[in-house]
């Protein structure tokens, strides 16, 4: 199997994109004065796994009921579109209840790994090679977990103008990704490769 560095690196900048981590740092933030310190390793494996495992399951159970892989990756490219709206407009279309009582789950999923990013997944299977994906999902859980470890460090090097530059770069990136995914699976304008 042939690796692909450029499918790899826009997967992994999608997946950054969704995943949003440096974005979600004031809420981590919020996660952990609520729960004390945050188990980084259990948490960026926790994801690792959901991701993983919806990238394989995820077909089948879509063709259990009766839609194809490139209905939900046009269903993915409005998520995505959405998605980046709020990073590039500073607004809240969706969002993620978080309980008060914070434990890894709900910094795994929904924060990390949360229904943009398995949408996201499925949507990229449509377009990418499952190696390029799982590289993809690799690389963003390292930086998930680096940047769980170092959230204080980050959160005073960045600022909140730097936070705010890095969600509308990526917010732009990722609309960009949005609009090539409808074009490609519906077919209204021709996809210059």
């Amino acid at each position: 199997m042939v690796i692909n560095f450029k499918e790899i690196a826009t997967v992994t900048m999608v997946l950054f994109a969704v995943i949003d981590v440096v974005g979600s740092i004031p809420v981590i933030i919020g996660l952990r004065q609520k729960v004390g310190d945050l188990n980084a390793p259990r948490a960026s494996f926790v994801s690792l796994c959901i991701m993983v495992g919806f990238l394989f399951v995820g077909e089948p159970m879509l063709h259990l009921i009766g839609i194809d892989v490139s209905d939900f990756a046009i269903a993915g490219s409005f998520v995505l579109f959405f998605l980046s709206l709020e990073m590039i407009l500073g607004i809240r279309l969706y969002k993620d209840e978080v309980p008060s009582t914070a434990s890894v789950m709900p910094l795994a999923f929904p924060l990390i790994a949360g229904t943009g990013t398995l949408t996201t997944l499925l949507s990229l299977r449509a377009e990418y090679s499952t190696l390029s994906i799982l590289i993809g999902i690799f690389i963003n859980v390292i930086v998930v977990y680096v940047v769980l470890k170092n959230i204080s460090r980050l959160e005073k090097i960045l600022g909140v103008g730097g936070v705010a530059i890095l969600r509308k770069v990526f917010g732009i990136v990722l609309l960009a990704i949005a609009v090539k995914l409808f074009r490609t699976h519906t077919n209204i304008w021709p996809v210059a490769h």
